[in-house]
């Protein structure tokens, strides 16, 4: 079964950083597009950042945008998320998501991010 690892949610103050990572050892990112999405108590599941699998086409929710940097390190099979300048509306859970195909994906178990006013 395809495990998708995030790592580095936490308490954080307004305008702190954070960085989530995403690890998988039984898929390649460089075989998938990799993304960042975030959810609320209640609420929808919404992108944030996405990278593809080349490395490059990095796109980012309008949210987030210059504030957040999607990254990847080939070597240990890990994104990133690199987060600054925290807001109040930046708490959520982080899910890391892998896309090989339209119909085949798979999801991580989510962390946590609290940015506390």
């Amino acid at each position: 079964q395809v495990q998708l690892v995030e790592s580095g949610g936490g308490l954080v103050p307004v305008g702190g950083s954070l960085r989530l990572s995403c690890a998988s050892s039984e898929l390649s990112i460089t075989e998938h597009t990799m993304s960042w999405f975030r959810q609320i108590p209640g609420g929808e599941r919404g992108f944030v950042a996405s990278i593809g699998r080349a490395g490059g086409n990095a796109m980012y929710a309008d949210a987030v945008k210059g504030r957040f940097t999607i990254s990847r390190d080939v070597v240990k099979n890990t994104i990133y998320l690199e987060m600054t300048a925290l807001k109040p509306d930046d708490t959520a859970v982080y899910y890391c998501r892998a896309v090989r195909t339209p119909s085949l994906s798979y999801w991580g178990q989510g962390t946590q991010v609290t940015v506390s006013s």
